[in-house]
């Protein structure tokens, strides 16, 4: 991933450009260096599946995978970004099962986190790291908030979706 800035003679406009790999794509965008990975993912490259809700990492719905990891892309800055990014479009075929899962389980109200819930989850139960007990599930999925479910159905959802559960 190769950054450069530049600063044009008499202009006060600083521009970064930055190489990311998003969903198996590589993309060089110019942006200001202070942008956020969630304004080049929807203002620029149309991924507007990753939502923007809270703006300060507080609710989890522009939850995306970086080098496998879930990260907040309303606070992560574009520039430091390293490894491959991976969206809620991006997931689409690995999170089948699981969106399934999600609306066998009543999981799904107004829709508004599920994205960030749904990226959250694939990373869990790829990595094989989902807890036990709920307790532990509730805990590892506290960074994504969701006002309608009082989230019993999004565990069901994900418990629905692991090894060895049938869906539908």
């Amino acid at each position: 991933m190769r950054r450069l800035s530049r600063r044009r003679a008499g202009d006060r406009t600083a521009t970064t450009d930055t190489e990311l790999e998003v969903n198996g794509t590589r993309h060089l965008l110019r942006h200001a260096p202070g942008a956020v990975l969630l304004e080049l993912l929807r203002d620029r490259l149309g991924l507007t599946g990753t939502k923007l809700a809270c703006g300060n990492g507080e609710c989890g719905a522009c939850t995306v995978l970086v080098d496998g990891t879930p990260v907040l892309a309303c606070i992560t800055l574009a520039a430091r970004v390293r490894g491959p990014v991976e969206t809620i479009e991006g997931l689409a075929g690995e999170t089948a099962r699981l969106r399934e899962a999600f609306a066998d389980a009543g999981a799904f109200q107004c829709g508004f986190c599920t994205s960030g819930q749904l990226v959250h989850a694939a990373a869990l139960l790829r990595a094989g790291e989902v807890p036990a007990d709920d307790h532990g599930l509730r805990h590892q999925l506290a960074g994504n908030i969701c006002r309608c479910t009082g989230y019993s159905a999004i565990v069901q959802g994900i418990r629905m979706a692991g090894p060895g559960e049938e869906c539908g």
